[in-house]
């Protein structure tokens, strides 16, 4: 990581914090789309076991374990889990529910061919160099099992305040505090080396509205 990579990365940790202590539960209490369909077909492949990487304050961590999963939750700000530990406790499901302070650009804390399913709403695309993301999706394929499915949703080149707001350089920009990768279809392709890429769907979020795709990959066999 660069000196510049590590202040846009030191800056946006205290952003996430000072954003979620400002903003208890900001996204809501009901899951995401991605995750309620990633569970389904998390379900479908006989999955036990989840990854999540960015959980923020757990709305959708949440929901996999009241679907009967049992699920690790990762996140770089402390702030975000403690509000998470408290909604496990509070929906009796904290016995399936662990949480780490982690930073993706670090190797996951967990053992090779450890977990069924990872998940990651908009986390690849947060302020991650390319060089980054390909070292965390490594990471992802090293900790699946084989068979495994990793599902994921990031901001593409078609969103709206792609080419706006503050320049980072690697498809960075920065809007309101959040810097954002925009992912090209090429980058979304070039991470798929390896894997079964099942799908690629286009969707929107949100009311500017933020254009997304969610990829489905799975480690083959």
């Amino acid at each position: 990581m660069t000196g510049d990579e590590q202040d846009l990365a030191e800056v946006q940790r205290a952003h996430w914090q000072s954003t979620y202590s400002a903003h208890p539960g900001m996204y809501g209490e009901d899951p995401s789309a991605p995750a309620v369909y990633a569970a389904a077909v998390f379900r479908a492949v006989g999955a036990r076991d989840v990854l999540e990487l960015g959980a923020g304050h757990g709305r959708d961590t949440l929901y996999f374990a009241c679907e009967g999963f049992t699920v690790q939750a990762t996140d770089f700000s402390a702030t975000g889990l403690d509000q998470l530990r408290r909604g496990a406790l509070a929906q009796g499901t904290v016995g399936q529910v662990t949480t780490a302070v982690h930073d993706v650009r670090q190797a996951l804390p967990l053992p090779d061919a450890s977990v069924d399913a990872v998940f990651a709403h908009m986390l690849l695309c947060m302020a991650l160099s390319t060089e980054e993301i390909h070292m965390l999706v490594a990471e992802i394929r090293r900790v699946l099992r084989p068979g495994g499915t990793f599902v994921y949703t990031v901001r593409h080149t078609g969103d709206a305040h792609y080419g706006t707001g503050t320049a980072h350089g690697d498809d960075i920009y920065e809007h309101g505090g959040f810097a954002v990768h925009y992912f090209p279809r090429t980058l979304v392709d070039t991470l798929a080396d390896g894997w079964d890429l099942d799908e690629v769907h286009a969707f929107e979020e949100g009311d500017l509205p933020r254009r997304l795709w969610r990829v489905t990959q799975t480690v083959p066999q």
